[in-house]
């Protein structure tokens, strides 16, 4: 009994900690220049290759000095610091904002689109809930529009 439950506990900490974890990949805007990229430690740089901030395993997301932006639940919800809503990520990969706006979308194949169906950009083998943090919720400053 002690091991299957240990088995049980293991799995659940191995699968807590793949919910978040990153791969690696390219963000490029609608012209397919590149804006950024994600490595497979979570770390999120610019196109300079300057960090501007980490996702941790837990899903808190940070800024380059590693101070809390805010995070992104289990169930698809983006936070601020102050655990207030700014949006979720809907499995269809419908992106809404706190008030239930759509924002956008981030496609399977990792086409980014704003609420007008536009394309905003790409998201090369990235997670869509690191895509959507990157275009809509954290880092939207470095997606010119």
């Amino acid at each position: 009994m002690k091991r299957t439950i240990g088995l049980i506990g293991l799995s659940f900490i191995l699968l807590t900690a793949s919910v978040f974890a990153a791969s690696s990949g390219t963000f490029k805007d609608g012209s397919n220049r590149t804006l950024g990229y994600i490595t497979s430690d979570g770390t999120f740089k610019d196109s300079s290759n300057r960090t501007i901030g980490y996702v941790k395993s837990d899903g808190t997301y940070t800024d380059g000095s590693n101070r809390t932006l805010g995070y992104l639940k289990s169930d698809g919800t983006y936070t601020d610091g102050s655990n207030r809503t700014l949006g979720y990520l809907k499995s269809n990969g419908e992106v809404r904002d706190g008030s239930n706006r759509t924002l956008g979308y981030v496609t399977n194949g990792g086409t980014v689109k704003d609420g007008s169906n536009r394309t905003l950009g790409y998201a090369e083998n990235i997670d869509k809930r690191h895509a959507a943090a990157f275009f809509f919720f954290y880092y939207k400053k470095y997606v010119k529009k």
